[in-house]
């Protein structure tokens, strides 16, 4: 392990100013150690030879150990300060690169491994700014200063502690390379179960349902299992270390002690300097045991560390920076096709499509047909792995993508809701609206029956799915933008909520450009056209199939009132994978 990371310095620039703090606290703090020293011998040998201590000596040594009280003070008020403002530093990075390394990354990301890291992660960097660091300090300052007192005043006890010093950092390496693979498996293992855990009381309602609960429960029992082995196997590790180090130092003390004795005895040693080299003796061994010792302190949080430089240092995808008008834009894929690593087929069959302004077109087809993909590839999240998609001929990766999403209302298939008010969900898409304007939005999205001040618990929990949909919907007339991009919006709703969805869905799509993703219906009677997509590779030559319900709302126009766009198929539809009836 390296004594300071050097992507501390360069992601928590607070690094560096504590760094210098630690080594001037660390000189003022060993040259205060060898007054004191040298005042205690001082007043030792006084008494020993006269009988009585020295007042002077005695007020100047009260004076040097309020001085290195002080100094420790002001040490640990450092690292204190220091750790506060690189873990505030670090968190905010991470969260603005994950934010801009964009949902393509997130959903690939389990959220209670980000949210532990975020959290319990860079929590654990206390222990390395307010031990370990300091102590490092110490250790670069401390033993030099004092070597140099002790070799002015007897070679043979510096000659002594040169040859066993270095020992300590030695057993010291060895000791870490130990203790950082396993403290690695421990901090996996906690993410690991502190992401298994969120996922399975979010899931929990589901799991109760189907019975399966019980099973979820000896999974984590069994991931706290190892968690808990992992964690008794480093703090048995850490205890050895320090014993291992301690004996060390002793034993290095003590050859100096019985050099000093001897050489006493003999009368080649006078006892004030033999007094004060044995006072001083230890100190020169005591930073680098207590590094050792911290450092098992710290270890948690380095190994959080190194999982945040992971996402610091992931690049990010290539942004545009041209714009465009969505109102007036027609957006047209080529052949786009996307392949996710370790799948053996496409996610999205090469796919051709146009879509004009002012048009409703639904997708529809069987699942893993690639709809959702398709969706996410328009935003922007996703790029395609062949083809590429048009914006009024401008391909979608030269676009600003903060200007592009300015002008998409995005519907999930599942829309998430915060704690918060009805109204404060509402406002996501504009937080400056008004009360008027959400009552508007929800009274255009069919939830005007909803109290804007409703508090709602995390993931909407106070509403139904229904009730949450239409929030959701409500996001998108308040936002007023010209491109709406709707997946299943009415999955999962009873025939009376999905009526007051489809008239949403209606008003919604009177004046926008609406892709609409969708296995209803009563839904896909709304659009102009109808594409189906299915899951079939290239080359496959077969035809998409065209249902029943997709001829019937074939050429409909009047769905949308005071479009006007033309009817009819969409011109220069290739078949394959993506058709229009």
């Amino acid at each position: 392990m390296r004594p300071v990371d050097p992507r501390l310095l360069r992601y928590a620039r607070t690094t560096r100013y504590f760094l210098l703090a630690t080594v001037a606290l660390g000189l003022a703090g060993a040259g205060l150690l060898i007054a004191q020293a040298v005042l205690i011998a001082d007043v030792v040998v006084d008494a020993y030879r006269h009988g009585t201590f020295a007042r002077e000596a005695l007020w100047w040594l009260a004076a040097v150990s309020v001085a290195r009280g002080l100094v420790s003070w002001l040490t640990e008020l450092a690292a204190h300060r220091s750790g506060a403002a690189v873990k505030s530093q670090l968190r905010r990075r991470l969260l603005e690169r994950a934010t801009a390394l964009g949902p393509g990354y997130l959903t690939g990301q389990r959220t209670g491994e980000l949210t532990t890291l975020a959290t319990r992660g860079i929590d654990a960097l206390d222990d390395y700014f307010a031990r370990y660091l300091p102590q490092l300090g110490l250790a670069a300052v401390v033993p030099v200063a004092v070597l140099a007192r002790i070799v002015t005043a007897d070679w043979i006890s510096a000659a002594i502690v040169v040859v066993t010093l270095p020992l300590i950092p030695l057993f010291m390496a060895l000791i870490g390379w130990a203790t950082q693979s396993r403290m690695d498996r421990q901090w996996k293992l906690l993410t690991r179960l502190s992401g298994h855990f969120l996922d399975v009381v979010a899931g929990l309602p589901t799991l109760k349902i189907f019975g399966r609960a019980k099973v979820q429960a000896d999974n984590i029992r069994a991931i706290t299992g190892d968690y808990r082995r992992a964690t008794l196997r480093t703090l048995r590790l850490a205890f050895l270390s320090s014993f291992a180090l301690e004996l060390l130092a002793t034993i290095s003390v003590a050859i100096v002690a019985v050099s000093i004795g001897t050489r006493l005895v003999r009368g080649d040693l006078d006892l004030h300097t033999g007094l004060m080299v044995l006072i001083l003796a230890p100190e020169a061994y005591l930073p680098l045991r207590q590094v050792g010792t911290h450092y098992h302190a710290a270890a948690e949080g380095l190994a959080a560390a190194e999982s945040v430089f992971d996402v610091l240092e992931r690049p990010l995808p290539a942004a545009g920076t041209a714009r465009t008008d969505a109102r007036r834009a027609t957006l047209t894929l080529e052949g786009v096709a996307v392949r996710h690593e370790g799948r053996a087929g496409y996610s999205l069959a090469p796919t051709d499509l146009t879509l004009r302004p002012g048009e409703t077109v639904a997708l529809t087809g069987p699942s893993g047909g690639g709809k959702s993909t398709l969706l996410s590839v328009l935003l922007g999240f996703t790029p395609p792995t062949e083809g590429r998609v048009l914006v009024d001929g401008a391909p979608l990766d030269t676009l600003d993508p903060d200007d592009w999403h300015r002008q998409i209302a995005w519907v999930p298939q599942h829309p998430y809701l915060f704690a918060g008010t009805v109204a404060d969900n509402v406002r996501l898409a504009r937080p400056d609206a008004d009360e008027r304007a959400v009552v508007r939005a929800l009274a255009d999205a069919g939830a005007a029956d909803l109290d804007p001040a409703q508090e709602l618990g995390e993931f909407g929990a106070g509403l139904s799915a229904g009730q949450r949909r239409r929030v959701a919907l409500a996001r998108a007339f308040l936002a007023d933008r010209p491109l709406v991009l709707l997946d299943e919006p009415t999955a999962a709703l009873d025939g009376t909520t999905e009526a007051t969805v489809l008239d949403a869905v209606r008003r919604l799509g009177a004046d926008r450009t609406v892709l609409l993703v969708t296995h209803r219906p009563a839904l896909l009677a709304t659009a102009d056209r109808v594409l189906t997509l299915t899951p079939d590779g290239p080359g496959s030559g077969s035809p998409a199939h065209t249902s029943p319900a997709e001829q019937a709302v074939h050429g409909r126009r009047d769905a949308i009132a005071g479009s006007g766009v033309p009817s009819g198929p969409e011109p220069g539809m290739e078949a394959g994978p993506v058709s229009t009836p």
